[in-house]
C-alpha cells in the first residue's frame, strides 16, 4: 500500500531561489548580490537588533507558544480584540494554517494568476480545488473573481499587493469586491507588503474591510520592509473562530523567541517606516529606469518592492545575471514563464545590476 496520499502525487515542491554562498562557491564570484526574494535590503530596526541580542541569553527556553505579548500589541496597534489575532511563522504559514482549518477534499478557492504560489499548493495538499483566474492588465480581477465563486468555493485569495506582478487594486474595485462576495465565502486579503506603498488612497484592509464587518482575514508580515525575513514572523487578523481554528492546527512553538520579541520592538516606528518607504520608491525608480532604457518594459503601476518584466527567455537571460552575480527570480513558478521578477535593492546593488544585466543582455542576445 502507498502511504503517500494522492493529492501530492502531481505537486512540484517550491523552489526557493538559490543562497548567495551557495551561488559564489559554484560559479566562483567574488560578489553575488540577491534581489530573487523580496526581502528588504536593510536589516532589523536597530531596536529590534538589541531585542534580538537580549533574546540569545533565553534561547535554551522554547519560546511562547502562545505569542501572547506580540498578540496583545497587535490587538492594541489595529484596535481589535486579542482573540482576532494569530501570530505565525510568516504570512506564509497562515496561508497554510487558515487552507488546513478550513479545507476538505474537493472544496474549491478562487485566486488570480499568476500570483503567489502558496494560494494553489497549499489548498492542492489538502485534495482542494484551486481555481486560477487570469489577471486583467496584470493586476487582480475582482469581478472574474466573483464570478467564478461557486457553493463550494470556502476561500478567495486576494493579494494586494500581488506577488509577482507587483500591482494592486484600488479602493473602489476593493470596495465593490466586498459588497458583492456570498457570505460564506471568507476572504484572505494578503498585505504582505503594505508598508511599501505610498498611495494614500490604498485600503488599509484591518480597519476598512475587517472592523467593518466583513468576512475576511487579513494578512500582514515583518519579513520585507521590518528585515525580519530570517526570523519568519507573520500575523493575520479575522473573525474569531477562523483564529480559534487556525490555532487548532498551527504548530505549539511556530515563532521563535527572537522573532517575537524583534517583532515587538519594530512596532511603531513610524520614522523608520517612511525612510524605507522613501528609500524603497526612490531605487524601484531606478530599476524601472535602468529596465526600461534597455527595451525591458515592467509591469506597472509598480507599488511595492520589486518590479516584474517580460522578457522572452527569462529562465535565460535569469543564468547570464546569475553567471555576472545577480540572483533573481524566473516567474515559471508563479505562472508566467517569460518573466522575471526583481528586487529593488540599495544603490550600490542597483549599480551592481546594471553593469551585470549589461553584460547579460549582451550575451543572450
Amino acid at each position: 500500500m502507498d502511504v503517500i496520499r494522492p493529492a501530492l502525487a502531481g505537486l512540484v515542491p517550491y523552489e526557493p531561489g538559490k543562497p548567495v554562498e551557495e551561488v559564489q562557491r559554484e560559479l566562483g564570484l567574488e560578489r553575488v548580490v540577491k534581489l530573487a526574494s523580496n526581502e528588504g535590503p536593510f536589516g532589523p530596526f536597530p531596536a529590534a537588533q538589541e531585542a534580538i541580542e537580549r533574546a540569545t541569553a533565553e534561547l535554551n527556553r522554547y519560546p511562547d507558544g502562545g505569542a501572547y505579548r506580540l498578540r496583545q500589541a497587535l490587538a492594541e496597534a489595529h484596535d481589535v480584540r486579542f482573540e482576532e489575532v494569530t501570530v505565525c511563522a510568516g504570512a506564509d504559514a497562515v496561508i497554510g494554517y487558515v487552507a488546513m482549518a478550513t479545507l476538505d477534499p474537493g472544496d474549491e478557492v478562487v485566486t488570480g494568476w499568476p500570483s503567489f504560489p502558496s494560494y494553489v499548493l497549499d489548498p492542492l495538499k489538502l485534495a482542494a480545488k484551486p481555481i486560477r483566474v487570469p489577471l486583467a492588465e496584470d493586476r487582480f480581477d475582482l469581478e472574474a473573481l466573483l464570478a467564478a465563486v461557486t457553493e463550494r468555493t470556502k476561500l478567495v485569495f486576494v493579494a494586494a499587493p500581488n506577488n509577482p506582478t507587483g500591482t494592486t487594486n484600488t479602493r473602489a474595485e476593493l470596495d465593490a469586491y466586498f459588497e458583492r462576495v456570498p457570505p460564506h465565502v471568507l476572504t484572505v486579503l494578503d498585505q504582505a507588503y503594505l508598508e511599501y506603498v505610498d498611495d494614500p488612497a490604498y485600503p488599509e484592509g484591518i480597519a476598512e474591510y475587517f472592523r467593518t464587518g466583513h468576512r475576511v482575514l487579513v494578512l500582514r508580515t515583518f519579513s520585507k520592509l521590518y528585515g525580519l525575513a530570517g526570523l519568519r514572523v507573520g500575523y493575520g487578523i479575522g473573525p474569531e473562530e477562523v483564529i480559534t481554528a487556525i490555532g487548532k492546527v498551527r504548530r505549539a512553538f511556530d515563532v521563535t523567541s527572537a522573532g517575537q520579541e524583534a517583532a515587538l520592538a519594530s512596532l511603531g516606528d513610524e520614522a523608520e517606516i517612511a525612510r524605507r518607504r522613501e528609500a524603497n520608491a526612490e531605487a524601484r525608480a531606478r530599476l524601472w529606469e535602468l529596465l526600461e532604457r534597455r527595451g525591458l518594459e515592467p509591469v506597472g503601476p509598480a507599488v511595492a518592492n520589486f518590479l516584474f518584466v517580460r522578457c522572452g527567455d527569462a529562465d535565460g537571460l535569469a543564468r547570464a545575471l546569475l553567471e555576472r552575480g545577480v540572483i533573481v527570480r524566473p516567474m515559471a513558478p508563479f505562472g508566467a514563464p517569460d518573466a522575471l521578477r526583481i528586487t529593488t535593492g540599495t544603490p550600490e546593488e542597483m549599480a551592481f545590476l546594471e553593469e551585470a544585466l549589461d553584460e547579460a543582455l549582451a550575451a543572450t542576445r
